[in-house]
């Protein structure tokens, strides 16, 4: 187990999350021709933040793995520990700073997205600091935290029962398909995401990230996957356009199976077709969204703000809309990414082995 590499950077993966943000902050302009029409999520029956959780747990899979292979199941707890800290605080920062958007959106505008945490700040404070409190936006990364906090548990079984850990995120998963959709939160919100089928997702990233790490790579290519893959795609596609979506195949908040099979299809697509040293990762487009996916966590809270005012420009002059959209889009994808470039320049000296988990 000490002989282990470092978990070095995937530059296909860096770009690809670069790309889910980009899409996350296009899907939650409300009413923008481009979340409707123009991104991979508007085409099948999962989106990007499937990708996104389970690539996080695929970073911090491997990397909780180095850490106890170097250091001890301790020390990689300890660095767990801080890492969830970080996340956290950077949390509350945005769960504390949308929130005062809102109440000074709600006051210029007639908007009431947060109602509750308006009229009873100080409980939604506290529900947002123990994660129960989550309003509009604010629901992926206490499913991060949730998922964190088991990451320990599913690697102790994996170090010592192989694939038989599976078991624990299935039969979250399964649970998840049988208890409701909406969990209950604070202040009469529900939780965005059911949290045993979206920790499911996340520990079967980390295994994955786990074969990577010690295999060099996670899976391999066969003809007989890439026929069920393109199958399930088919099949999305197909219901995505005729609008047969029934909520018990393809609900979000309890990511429902046909939703898991179709972000596991696109996942395996990526990981089974694309070579890791391929060439347009290193290019300059490569090089732009792979500083936006090494820097996920401050990019998507950044983009939750620039999308929010984007919808309600949008819903303020829905005449300007063919000039207007383009030029959001534009302006705040750029934004994004010159945000992402200055911090990449700023973390590129420490070289340290690190995880992608909505940041670094």
């Amino acid at each position: 187990m000490n002989a282990l590499a470092s978990p070095a950077r995937d530059a296909r993966l860096d770009a690809l999350r670069g790309w889910l943000q980009v899409t996350i902050f296009i899907s939650h302009i409300s009413g923008s021709v481009a979340a409707a029409w123009m991104i991979h999520p508007a085409w099948g029956l999962s989106d990007s933040s499937e990708q996104f959780v389970f690539l996080s747990g695929f970073g911090l899979g491997s990397v909780f793995l180095w850490k106890q292979a170097r250091h001890g199941f301790a020390q990689a707890c300890r660095d767990l520990a801080t890492r969830m800290a970080r996340l956290w605080r950077m949390h509350m920062l945005v769960f504390i700073s949308f929130g005062l958007m809102v109440a000074l959106a709600s006051t210029r505008f007639d908007v009431e997205v947060w109602p509750h945490a308006i009229k009873r700040p100080w409980e939604a404070l506290l529900g947002g600091a123990v994660l129960l409190c989550q309003p509009p936006f604010m629901g992926i990364l206490p499913v991060f935290l949730m998922a964190m906090a088991v990451l320990p548990v599913f690697s102790w079984l994996a170090a010592r029962h192989g694939a038989r850990a599976l078991w624990l995120p299935a039969a979250m998963y399964v649970a998840a398909q049988f208890l409701p959709a909406d969990w209950p939160g604070l202040g009469g919100t529900t939780l965005a995401f059911s949290p045993p089928a979206w920790v499911a997702l996340f520990l079967l990233g980390a295994w994955f990230g786990r074969q990577a790490l010690r295999h060099g790579r996670a899976v391999r290519f066969h003809p007989a996957l890439l026929a069920a893959a393109l199958a399930i795609l088919g099949l999305g596609l197909w219901m995505r356009v005729t609008d047969r979506l029934p909520l018990v195949l393809t609900g979000k908040e309890q990511l429902a199976p046909l939703r898991l099979l179709h972000a596991v299809a696109l996942a395996w697509l990526v990981a089974a077709l694309v070579p890791i040293g391929v060439g347009w990762a290193r290019g300059r487009l490569g090089r732009v969204l792979g500083a936006i996916g090494r820097q996920s966590l401050p990019v998507f809270s950044l983009g939750l703000f620039l999308s929010y005012l984007a919808s309600l420009a949008l819903a303020e002059m829905p005449g300007a809309q063919p000039w207007l959209e383009p030029l959001l889009l534009a302006s705040g994808t750029l934004v994004l990414a010159g945000f992402a470039a200055r911090l990449d320049r700023r973390a590129r000296p420490a070289a340290a082995p690190s995880a992608t988990v909505a940041g670094r």
